[in-house]
């Protein structure tokens, strides 16, 4: 069953979603705006994995307490994995009772929103707090990308992971652009901070900022990149954000008159958090 839903706004855009009779969507604890009387919502610690988002009935993968066992580890996997990640550790689902019922969602920054369709065949990857809303027919997971590339590309060694059938929806800062590097050569560089979300098939990395040498270090210190950017390789669909979490945060603090940066950005800037 296709979710009928619709981005408004500009600025800091919402999805405004309409549920058939009996239809179910999740999300991510603290994204929920406003919903109709006969939506019923329930918090669980559990996210889909199958089944269509809900509970599993009877034991779930078996009966008796052998079934309540694995379903207890299975949930305490999925929390821990969240834990690790800084993620939510719980999902609130939403489900039309007697009739077409309506739930609003957004995400946490000022930016846009994105519906993306699942049809089996290609998951999604996406940074970490994208993530808004789906159906309860779309899986949601934690990816960890290679300790190497992830120390060094800071917001990319977790991801989030979408797989399954329908739409989910995510949101990120400032304004969207999409692009598929396969149309500039295959390779595309950009700001750790800018990626937003990106199809599997794309390969994601991180490289140095210019060598060991004079002009490599100015980029370093003085070019607002720090040492890395990422690269995404490959054919396929790829999201970025004008705005990203570090600009904004230090953008604040200057305004505070706590920015200790300076003029310089690169190696110098304020991380936040």
């Amino acid at each position: 069953m296709t979710l009928q839903q619709e981005i408004v706004g500009n600025a800091m855009q919402m999805a405004v979603v309409n549920l058939a009779p009996g239809q179910t969507v999740y999300c991510e604890a603290g994204k929920f705006l406003f919903k109709t009387t006969n939506v019923t919502m329930e918090t669980r610690l559990s996210g889909p994995s199958g089944g269509g988002g809900q509970p599993a009935q009877n034991g779930g993968g078996g009966s008796g307490m052998g079934g309540m066992l694995r379903q207890a580890m299975g949930t305490a996997m999925q929390v821990g994995q969240r834990a690790l990640a800084g993620e939510s550790l719980a999902f609130q689902y939403f489900t039309a009772q007697g009739g077409e019922g309506t739930v609003g969602f957004a995400g946490v920054l000022p930016g846009e929103m994105r519906a993306l369709e699942l049809n089996g065949t290609r998951a999604w990857f996406a940074e970490k707090d994208a993530f808004v809303a789906a159906e309860s027919t779309v899986d949601f997971g934690i990816a960890f990308q290679g300790g190497r590339t992830g120390m060094k590309g800071g917001e990319g060694f977790v991801l989030e992971k979408f797989t399954g059938y329908g739409t989910v929806i995510i949101a990120g800062a400032g304004n969207f652009i999409d692009l598929n590097p396969a149309d500039f050569g295959g390779r595309v560089e950009v700001d750790t901070g800018c990626v937003v979300a990106f199809e599997e098939g794309i390969q994601y990395g991180v490289q140095r900022v210019g060598g060991l040498n004079r002009q490599g270090l100015m980029n370093a210190v003085f070019g607002g990149e720090g040492l890395s950017l990422a690269t995404l390789e490959g054919n396929g669909r790829v999201i970025l954000q004008s705005l990203t979490i570090e600009s904004l945060a230090n953008a604040l603090k200057k305004a505070q008159g706590g920015d200790k940066q300076g003029p310089t950005g690169g190696l110098f800037s304020t991380n936040a958090g």
